[in-house]
C-alpha cells in the first residue's frame, strides 16, 4: 500500500478522517492543481450547485490523478475550499468529498473563503499524491 492512513491518539476521534498519513519510502510525490468545476470547454458547470461542483472537481481531480499514474487511494490529504459564509455549503461539499473517497478518508481540512477564481465558482479542490 502507497499511502497509511492514521489515526492519532488523544485527538478527537469524531473526525470523518484521518488525521495524519504517510507514503512508504521510495514513493514520489505527487502535488495537483487546485481541481475547478470546470467543463472540457474551461466554462464553469452547476453555477450555484455545492454538490455538483463538488463532484465535478473530484472528477477533474481524479483525472489528473489518473495523468500522474495515481488513484484517489493515493491520495495523502486534500483541501476543500468552498466559497460560501454559510456552514451548510461546508458540509454539502464535504459530503460529497467523504462519499467518494468513501474508506480512504484522507487528512483534509474544508474553509469557507470569500471567493474563488472563475465565475460562478464555489468550490475548488487541491490535493497531494504519492505513486510508486
Amino acid at each position: 500500500m502507497t499511502v497509511q492512513l492514521l489515526d492519532v491518539p488523544g485527538l478527537a476521534p469524531t473526525a470523518p478522517y484521518a488525521y495524519a498519513a504517510t507514503a512508504a519510502a521510495g514513493h514520489r510525490p505527487v502535488q495537483l492543481a487546485g481541481a475547478c468545476p470546470l467543463d472540457a470547454d474551461g466554462r464553469t458547470v452547476a453555477p450555484g450547485d455545492v454538490a455538483a461542483q463538488t463532484a465535478r472537481c473530484l472528477d477533474n481531480l481524479v483525472t489528473a490523478l489518473d495523468a500522474a499514474g495515481a488513484a484517489l487511494t493515493d491520495v495523502l490529504g486534500t483541501r476543500v475550499l468552498v466559497a460560501t459564509t454559510d456552514r451548510r455549503d461546508l458540509h454539502t461539499a464535504w459530503d460529497v468529498v467523504e462519499a467518494r473517497f468513501a474508506e480512504h478518508a484522507v487528512p483534509s481540512t474544508l474553509l469557507g473563503v470569500t471567493v474563488l477564481g472563475y465565475p460562478d465558482q464555489l468550490v475548488e479542490i487541491e490535493a497531494w499524491a504519492a505513486v510508486p
